[in-house]
């Protein structure tokens, strides 16, 4: 009953502190990174954090909470692609789902072996290294020297980040790692993939770009804004989580 009441405690807690930070995020520019016409975001890694520290329930309020400042933002701070974000299934749906994700993925990263986790977070650097490689290959083929030079210092970024999570973290960082790029994951490819059924051509004719590249445009979107976020979400995720279990230990 005493461990009961002390986990409800600690988790209403938590709901509060991360729940207060994502509104001070949002409501601030200090929760956006403009990148061109869109902008990439640290609003998930308090849910994240909630989803490591406390589980679904936590991750799942947290991730609603930045799903209201989501709606919030694109009510009272419109974008020219803000009509997207007044859809709570844009909005609100993947940041909940956000939470839930993180949390599941983080239990069954424990429960399998450090061996199986290397190699687990060496498929996802590897995987998202090769797509920006092919990027490189054809931004080369096309002449596009704006396209090379993005690839090229986001691939430098990805492979320094690899090596920082598999040589020098410890061990027990590693389920930080692929629960921060795993959350970050969910968020990019819910949030662009509901934009690209619901609002594809609408979304791009936003942008001023050819409706013909509705595919091409928020793919590249996704890469332009979600790997920075993978980046720095795996690098505040586990400083904060690894803090928070020293001081709750």
């Amino acid at each position: 009953m005493n461990n009961t009441y002390s986990n409800n405690t600690k988790n209403i807690a938590l709901i509060g502190v991360l729940g207060g930070l994502t509104i001070f995020l949002g409501l601030t520019p200090m929760g956006f990174i403009p990148i061109g016409p869109t902008a990439a975001t640290i609003m998930h890694i308090p849910v994240i954090i909630g989803a490591i520290m406390g589980g679904p329930v936590v991750g799942g309020f947290v991730g609603l909470i930045f799903g209201l400042s989501s709606l919030f933002n694109a009510i009272m701070k419109p974008t020219i692609v803000s009509f997207a974000f007044l859809n709570p299934l844009v909005s609100v749906l993947p940041r909940i789902i956000i939470g839930l994700g993180t949390a599941y993925i983080y239990s069954f990263v424990k429960a399998i072996s450090k061996k199986q986790t290397k190699l687990l977070i060496a498929i996802i650097w590897v995987g998202i290294s090769l797509y920006l490689g092919y990027g490189i290959f054809s931004a080369i083929q096309q002449a596009k020297t704006a396209s090379i030079i993005i690839n090229t210092v986001l691939l430098s970024i990805v492979l320094l980040t690899m090596f920082f999570s598999l040589k020098k973290l410890k061990e027990a960082s590693i389920d930080i790692v692929i629960s921060a790029v795993a959350g970050t994951l969910i968020n990019t490819l819910l949030v662009l993939s509901l934009i690209y059924f619901l609002y594809g051509e609408q979304f791009v004719s936003a942008l001023g770009k050819d409706v013909s590249t509705v595919g091409r445009t928020i793919l590249t979107i996704g890469i332009i804004n979600g790997i920075p976020e993978v980046i720095i979400a795996v690098i505040l995720v586990t400083a904060i989580v690894n803090t928070l279990r020293k001081k709750y230990k």
